[in-house]
């Protein structure tokens, strides 16, 4: 799928690969002599050039403008709505006052992505839609771009977080997978004096932020910045590092803890034949790899199957890679559809297509996919979807993209012949505590995609934090090897 762009691999900071001699014990590499993560962000102008700022940020005479619009409200909804719960007017009248480093620690203090949340997170439906100015009929107030203009006064300064590692409590724990949820629960334990240990099987860490976010959200190289600050604060990662049962065994009698914030795994496929054909990926796979430099442009026709944010974000992707024409096929209509309303039309404005109640029933093509066929549904009285009898077609395309929602990632904990179940999962979601985050097995502790089946960065990031805080405290607690107070079954809703 279109030209490639060759990145040369470097060594993580802070990173040490496994079975390395300081691995084993030989501390002969410093870790300041390592490149920061930013500095190995993949750099494509190609990629920047197509995948300009949805909303540009503003200036700084915009900024105060907009700061000074705010009511500063006592018990402000917005605070509320927010999952990390920021103190929004606090950090809005620090712009105001032209105190930016203050108004970035206000953020930061709260959620260390804030850079990340600012750019990715839906305002619409959270703080911004809970603006009080909307009972007068106004325009909300700008959070998310104030929110970013704050966090980018500081981003290429030496502005550490506004919080430094506690004293060391001798107490450590590892986390599984560098996303959102991971990052958030290490700064946490840091904050608290213990030692975190991030492990990852890719390259760079940030989990969708890094991999799966479209770049004109969030960049690349902002979600790298943000994990850099939280490296800062001695968290360790272990990056190329796959983490099987064995080596989960291995992790969790060598740790007091274990952080599990592995997410969601592939996308579903369609369980068609030929599905093996060139020209046939996932949304994820398509965003990944242009967002590293991999994929510089596409040709032809492009057919995105799903409706919800992550085959938005495809569809649009296609489109500013050049594709001729791209299509969204999705089984009901745009009511049922799962991606914000303002999702919808951006796509729309930006030019993709959309093929309304029908759903692909075989792939056409001789070793690389040249149709897609389709199926016209109707909906009966129950709400049930059949097909309309002799409705086939064919839609002529030279790439599919599947965006029909993810697997779980969580076998590796699930009962096998030779052991039992780590913890209680339901439908392979990790089953927790949704106050501490801690699971069945209290030495486990979980957050976002993994738990929830899928929501927000910001989720993500309110649930790593709650768990740090959690297992900081659980971890100095007497009753810690009690079997008591473990979670019930059925707290994930």
């Amino acid at each position: 799928m279109g030209s490639l762009l060759h990145c040369s691999p470097t060594l993580p900071r802070r990173s040490l690969l496994p079975n390395s001699p300081a691995e084993r014990g030989v501390h002969d590499l410093s870790m300041s002599d390592l490149p920061t993560f930013s500095e190995q962000c993949p750099r494509c102008p190609e990629i920047a050039a197509r995948f300009p700022d949805l909303h540009p940020p503003f200036d700084q005479t915009a900024a105060v403008v907009e700061a000074n619009r705010c009511l500063y409200c006592f018990d402000a909804p917005c605070t509320t709505a927010c999952p990390t719960h920021i103190d929004v007017p606090r950090f809005i009248k620090r712009i105001a006052t032209d105190n930016l480093e203050g108004s970035a620690k206000t953020i930061l203090d709260s959620n260390v992505l804030g850079e990340s949340c600012a750019r990715a997170c839906p305002v619409n439906v959270l703080c911004e839609g809970a603006c009080v100015l909307h009972r007068y009929n106004k325009q909300p107030i700008a959070i998310g771009r104030l929110q970013r203009f704050a966090m980018e006064s500081v981003a290429y300064s030496d502005t550490p977080l506004p919080f430094t590692a506690a004293p060391d409590t001798g107490k450590s724990v590892a986390l599984i997978g560098a996303g959102p949820a991971s990052l958030a629960c290490a700064a946490e334990l840091r904050r608290h004096g213990v030692r975190a240990v991030v492990y990852d099987s890719r390259s760079l860490p940030g989990g969708l932020n890094t991999y799966g976010v479209a770049e004109y959200k969030l960049t690349l190289s902002a979600s790298l910045r943000e994990v850099d600050r939280i490296a800062n604060l001695g968290v360790d990662f272990r990056m190329n590092t796959t983490v099987d049962a064995a080596m989960l065994d291995r992790l969790e009698a060598e740790h007091d803890a274990i952080f599990l914030g592995v997410g969601l795994g592939e996308i579903h496929r369609l369980g068609l034949a030929r599905e093996d054909m060139a020209g046939v990926t996932s949304a994820l796979t398509l965003i990944a790899d242009y967002k590293r430099g991999a994929v510089t442009e596409i040709g032809g026709r492009v057919a995105v199957v799903g409706a919800g944010n992550t085959a938005i974000d495809a569809a649009n992707a296609s489109v500013r890679l050049g594709a001729d024409e791209v299509t969204m096929v999705y089984r009901r209509g745009p009511q049922q559809m799962s991606a914000f309303d303002f999702e919808y039309e951006h796509a729309k404005v930006e030019g993709v297509h959309f093929l309304w109640h029908v759903q692909p029933v075989g792939l056409q093509g001789n070793g690389k996919v040249e149709a897609i066929r389709l199926e016209r549904l109707e909906t009966t009285k129950d709400g049930s979807l059949i097909p309309v009898p002799d409705s086939a077609f064919d839609l002529s395309v030279e790439h599919v993209v599947l965006a029909i929602g993810q697997s779980t990632h969580t076998d590796l904990l699930g009962a096998t012949e030779t052991r039992p179940a780590k913890l209680k999962l339901e439908r392979g979601r990790v089953l927790i505590d949704r106050a501490t985050g801690q699971t069945s097995n209290p030495k486990y502790f979980a957050g976002g995609d993994c738990t929830n089946g899928g929501r927000e960065v910001v989720d993500a990031v309110a649930e790593g934090k709650r768990a740090g805080t959690a297992m900081a405290a659980w971890l100095v607690s007497p009753q810690r090897t009690s079997s008591s107070g473990t979670p019930a079954g059925g707290q994930n809703a």
